[in-house]
């Protein structure tokens, strides 16, 4: 069982940067992909990132592409998403997620779906 608890979230005006955390509990968050999902008012859930149990491979989507990173530190039990270059269409409620199985691909765009979400993290970027 993982439980994920976001941090980070705010108002910051388009062009800055912000800086979401994710917390996990368990002792063993160190075997699932970790990632990011983000829901705008009226629109579906969309996957933003995800990166793979060991950090060595990263997912985005196109529309974050060099402009978030997603990274973990397994030490601290933490998951990252650091966004810069931020746009008002970046406006959303931020989800940390785990994958469903240990050891997955580390995709969670495609390959391999959540099994764990946190309660979401408001991001408001004002033009």
């Amino acid at each position: 069982q993982v439980q994920l608890v976001e941090s980070g979230g705010g108002l910051v005006q388009a062009g800055g940067s912000l800086r979401l955390s994710c917390a996990a509990s368990g002792r063993t968050f160190s075997r699932y992909t970790m990632g990011w999902f983000r829901q705008a008012p009226g629109k579906e859930r969309e996957f933003v990132a995800s990166v793979s149990w060991s950090g060595g491979r990263t997912y985005y989507a196109d529309s974050v592409k060099g402009r978030f990173t997603n990274s973990r530190d397994n030490a601290k039990n933490t998951v990252y998403l650091q966004m810069n270059s931020l746009e008002p269409e970046d406006t959303a409620v931020y989800y940390c997620a785990a994958g469903a199985l240990q050891y997955g691909s580390g995709n969670l765009k495609g390959s391999e779906r959540p099994g764990y979400w946190g309660q979401g993290t408001q991001v408001t970027v004002s033009s």
